[in-house]
């Protein structure tokens, strides 16, 4: 069903490209593609288990975490710092959203223990990024985004993506399912209890309901990293949308290389953690333990740095993708 749903938004991409279709009746096609390959990831994830590994399997000691999570983080410090000092002396924000980013990889290594978990700089450093990123978009981008809000094809199209987004990441996370589990209560449960999510805790609705099945779980730093990374991927996708739109309109078609760096973009960010599980399922406990306790161990700081790159990555092709767009075109 995955396959069939990317060789569906691949097809609709190619005859756009080729003129065989308008840029409108390829957005919807894409949308409809993207709803079957997330739910087709959401089967796969439901119905294939998750392998255990017991920590005799690591192939290096827990100790060397804390070595890689300060090196990478305190690295990512010092180079937004002279990065941005160089090439972006006018926008200091990117030089403040690089040390945020470096700080969120080796918070949990500065602050240790439990204690880390209650920190009011990890509560920070997660509820500051989305206000950061908003406001480096906003402040480079703001005109761009609002032109393209004007279009409601374009709007409705990366509205569309922003949701299919938060259902992906939610179902990928485990904090959305609509598969059975053993051990869960045969009977309706809503209750409220802190669970450890992205640096610290928080006071997390779970919701269990048998007779649908659906299990979903919400917080506020839930809420808050999920929607941050699905609104990224909607407003790359709302950009994509007005672009082919602004073509339609004046009657010329340009093809969709301008759009590959945002495509390869949401493709890292997005199937990453989908790509890993596959290995680690494929390849089998033996051999794809070393995979499990590097990219997919939460207390890896490798996991940490996905979620940075993540938001690096789509913060810097929204911005870098619509440095030549006209927004004086409608």
């Amino acid at each position: 069903m995955t396959l069939g749903g990317i060789g569906l938004v691949a097809g609709c991409a190619l005859l756009k490209r080729h003129e065989q279709v308008s840029p409108t009746t390829a957005l919807y096609g894409i949308g409809v593609g993207l709803f079957v390959i997330i739910l087709g990831i959401i089967i796969f994830d439901g119905v294939t288990p998750d392998p255990t590994y017991a920590a005799s399997s690591m192939p290096f000691p827990r100790s060397w975490y804390e070595v890689l999570g300060l090196g990478v983080g305190v690295s990512v410090v010092v180079a937004s710092f002279g990065i941005g000092m160089l090439r972006w002396p006018t926008r200091p924000r990117y030089t403040f959203l690089g040390i945020l980013m470096g700080l969120w990889i080796s918070y949990p290594y500065v602050i240790r223990g439990s204690a880390s978990y209650t920190h009011p700089l990890g509560y920070l450093i997660v509820l500051g990024t989305p206000i950061l990123v908003g406001y480096v978009v906003w402040t480079d981008r703001g005109d761009v985004v609002r032109a393209a809000l004007r279009d409601r094809v374009a709007r409705r199209f990366g509205a569309i993506v922003t949701l299919l987004s938060g259902i992906f990441f939610l179902s990928s996370s485990g904090y959305l399912s609509f598969f059975w589990e053993e051990g869960l209560p045969r009977e309706r449960v809503i209750t409220v209890l802190p669970v450890n999510y992205q640096l610290v805790q928080w006071d997390t609705l779970e919701i269990v309901l048998p007779q649908i099945p659906l299990t979903v779980a919400l917080s506020i730093g839930v809420v808050t990293i999920v929607g941050l990374l699905s609104v990224l991927i909607g407003m790359n996708a709302l950009l994509i949308a007005w672009q082919w739109r602004l073509e339609e309109g004046a009657g010329i078609t340009q093809g969709t290389a301008g759009t590959g760096s945002v495509i390869g973009a949401c493709t890292c960010g997005c199937c990453g953690p989908l790509v890993a599980k596959i290995a680690v399922l494929a390849a089998g406990p033996s051999v794809a333990a070393p995979l499990y306790w590097v990219f997919v161990d939460s207390s890896s700081p490798l996991s940490a740095l996905f979620i940075v790159a993540t938001v690096v990555i789509f913060t810097a092709t929204l911005v870098h993708s619509t440095e030549k767009m006209d927004t004086g075109v409608s």
